[in-house]
């Protein structure tokens, strides 16, 4: 599977313990990240990351054009609900397109935890079957 990963500055020590906890699942799957966040993730689990841009300079764009040619089947992103986002319109655009392709997307730690562990069930089987369309 393909999982994009993506956190807001207050949120990376939190995705990068997730990446940790959760590596020995995340390593049997493609993953891609932005900027900052991959390379978090990967200097702390030595996991392989597809890096993309920073998120304001573009990496939420990059990993939202992976969704809409059906190159994603899962997005885990981190938001801080409580802090302004310069890049708001893109990050809105990002999750109503998960929404469009039926991506299932995490903003907070408790509901990428359950798609984790869905995903390591083997659990989005159902993803094969919309991509054919």
């Amino acid at each position: 599977m393909n999982v994009a990963l993506i956190a807001h500055d207050r949120k990376k020590d939190t995705i990068i313990n997730f990446a940790i906890a959760y590596k020995h699942i995340l390593e049997h799957h493609h993953i891609t990240a932005t900027g900052t966040t991959g390379r978090l993730i990967q200097e702390a689990t030595g996991l392989p990351i597809h890096r993309v841009q920073s998120g304001p300079l573009g990496g939420d764009q990059q990993i939202g054009a992976e969704i809409a040619q059906n190159n994603m089947d899962l997005v885990i992103f981190l938001r801080d609900p409580l802090t302004a986002q310069p890049h708001e319109p893109d990050i809105l655009a990002l999750l109503r397109l998960c929404d469009v392709y039926k991506i299932p997307v995490a903003t907070n730690i408790a509901t990428a935890e359950i798609l984790i562990r869905a995903m390591e069930k083997g659990e989005f089987h159902w993803r094969e079957i919309v991509k054919e369309r």
